[in-house]
């Protein structure tokens, strides 16, 4: 059988020009990047030449680049390692649980948090960021784009608000890497979360970028690693991918990348919306992320049609992969206003770069007659 993935924001497969390149610091170049032999300096050298890397693909400094496990880790070392009790922190309803989640955890701790509703499209309003500010307000949270509608946010305009209160930006910037062109200092944002695996790198690598000049409070405590930001061995195979994947990354933007992905994405709504009835985008009147579409089939349950696809050779998914198995509907639809049977009857089709027009025809008619035999049941 055919096997078509089309659930590039669950992850994405490790490009082989990446896998070459971390291949060696499995084996042969070993070393412990704290170590001051021969061994220990090869390490140490790649290490940094991946923060080169990474740094260039958003428009920051190798220093500002902390590396992490991940984008979960990333946004809990954002948030945790800036706040104290009694700070106010405000995120948006239709973040990644790696933000709501600690902010659930932060606020057993004293901090205050204000949760931001969007508006039907799934975007936050600038104006509502600036209602909820305070005089203890420390810092705003608000992703770059969202993982399950793709709906892109305007932090530029929440950046400025934010900032002439006299608080710091943090963005979850992990899906919009590798998709967009993301420029810290157009953003103006002051912390940023990355992950690798979004982007053809592997699975259990991220980054924390933070603007020069503010502290971090560390959440994890042991040696000097990641400039006393995050300590433990580093994972040298892991961050040399996620290096080779931001250098490839930022090739591919710079060749117009992102805009074919986008006529690919285009191609499979009017493709799926000529050939079957009562189907709707959402949050398809906004700037959304190229590859994204989330798409609503009125009659059909969302769990029933991963799972037939699934059986057809079509991989796709609910909505976040961190809610699969989940019982409630997804929190991003909700907090956009629909009713949890619109949102039990949303999908989320995501393409990556590897995507063909080929596999784009082909998932349009294995998703018409999956539809087709759904609704006849």
């Amino acid at each position: 059988m055919r096997r078509i993935y089309m659930d590039a924001n669950a992850t994405t497969p490790v490009l082989p020009e990446v896998v070459a390149a971390m291949q060696p610091f499995w084996a042969d170049r070993f070393g412990n990047a704290s170590a001051v032999h021969g061994h220990g300096r090869g390490a140490r050298g790649a290490i940094d030449a991946a923060r080169e890397q990474v740094a260039a693909l958003i428009g920051g400094k190798a220093s500002e680049i902390t590396f992490t496990s991940g984008g979960t880790e990333s946004d809990n070392l954002a948030l945790f390692g800036q706040l104290q009790p009694d700070d106010h922190l405000i995120i948006s309803a239709i973040e990644h649980d790696a933000v709501l989640h600690a902010a659930d955890a932060l606020e057993t701790t004293g901090i205050r948090v204000s949760r931001i509703a969007c508006d039907a499209n799934g975007v936050v309003d600038p104006a509502a960021i600036s209602a909820a500010l305070r005089e203890n307000t420390k810092l705003v949270s608000v992703m770059l784009a969202n993982n399950e509608t793709g709906a892109i946010q305007p932090l530029r305009e929440i950046a400025e608000i934010t900032h002439a209160a006299g608080a710091l930006l943090h963005t979850d910037a992990v899906q919009a890497g590798g998709k967009l062109s993301v420029d810290v200092q157009a953003l103006r944002c002051d912390l940023l979360s990355l992950s690798a695996h979004k982007m053809h790198g592997p699975q259990g690598v991220g980054a924390l970028w933070m603007r020069s000049g503010l502290k971090l409070r560390p959440m994890m405590h042991g040696g000097s690693h990641e400039r006393q930001r995050r300590a433990g061995t580093e994972n040298v195979p892991g961050i040399v991918g996620f290096g080779a994947a931001a250098a490839i990354t930022r090739s591919w933007l710079a060749e117009n990348g992102a805009h074919r992905l986008a006529e690919l994405r285009d191609r499979l709504e009017s493709s799926l919306l000529e050939r079957i009835e009562n189907v709707a985008v959402n949050s398809g009147n906004v700037d959304r992320l190229p590859n994204t579409a989330s798409l609503r089939f009125a009659g059909v349950n969302a769990e029933e049609l991963v799972i037939a696809l699934d059986l057809q050779g079509l991989a796709i998914s609910g909505g976040s992969a961190c809610q699969s198995g989940a019982i409630e509907p997804s929190h991003v639809l909700r907090a956009m206003g629909m009713n949890e049977h619109d949102a039990r009857s949303s999908v989320r089709f995501s393409l990556s770069r590897l995507t063909t027009e080929d596999e784009v025809d082909a998932a349009v008619a294995t998703v018409s007659a999956a539809v087709t035999r759904l609704r006849s049941l």
